[in-house]
């Protein structure tokens, strides 16, 4: 009987290919079940380099962040030159990245295939961003509602619609603010802790808070773009997964 590998988590990379290669060597691909939590685009230049870096690494799941969704957006608008075009330039989009993603059809059917949470066999749940908006999106009454959120989110990129998931995956820091929220998103999909990217944080590794119940890998691998981009420590954003307490 095979034992399951363990699992490694990859917070947001934002472009830095160089910085991921770095933070990835101490990790083998057939050793290791990676999970990226998205946002692997905008900032940096090579996001869609690492991209196609996380879609072939074996033993690999990608989920989508709401850069990969501005990114979707502005290809849509790109011949128009329309609003989430601009959205996306604002954001950190480089426009080299989007005309090498407009000449890869293939990579822009794997981006919008890409899950938006995946919940492990031990009750983690993982996303992107520290939010329960997404949940919006199927009924209040819906049961398996990772999977209802991942169909929703599914059909929304297939049809262009990328601005509810824009706006849905945009707030930061819901989870710390509002710790009631973060128990009813926990009780709502049947996880025992969600992990996520996308607020930067300052730990010299994954920042655990709301007494476990949240982790948080954005440690700010990146070293272009936004808020909190800052070029942190490799394993504050790129570590094993710790066990989950009984």
């Amino acid at each position: 009987m095979a034992v399951p590998l363990p699992v490694l988590i990859v917070g947001d990379v934002h472009g830095d290919l160089e910085r991921l290669f770095a933070a990835l060597r101490p990790y083998p691909a057939e050793q290791w079940r990676t999970f990226f939590l998205g946002d692997l685009v905008d900032g940096g230049p090579f996001g869609v380099g690492a991209l196609r870096y996380a879609r072939d690494r074996p033993n690999t799941t990608v989920l989508l962040g709401n850069h990969e969704a501005l990114l979707l957006g502005a290809l849509r608008d790109r011949t128009a030159r329309g609003p989430a075009l601009r959205s996306w330039l604002g954001a950190g989009g480089q426009p080299h990245e989007l005309e090498e993603l407009a000449r890869d059809p293939g990579l822009q059917c794997w981006l919008r295939e890409r899950p938006a949470m995946v919940l492990l066999e031990d009750g983690t749940l993982l996303q992107h961003c520290d939010s329960d908006a997404l949940g919006l999106l199927v009924p209040g009454a819906a049961t398996e509602v990772v999977a209802a959120v991942n169909r929703e989110v599914s059909r929304l990129l297939q049809v262009g619609e990328v601005e509810r998931l824009v706006e849905l995956m945009t707030p930061r820091g819901v989870f710390r603010r509002q710790p009631f929220r973060l128990e009813s998103w926990l009780r709502r999909t049947g996880a025992r802790r969600v992990v996520h990217g996308h607020t930067p944080h300052h730990a010299p590794e994954p920042e655990a808070y709301a007494g476990g119940r949240a982790i948080c890998y954005d440690g700010g691998l990146g070293r272009w773009g936004g808020r909190g981009r800052r070029g942190g420590p490799a394993r504050a954003s790129v570590a094993p997964l710790p066990a989950a307490k009984l």
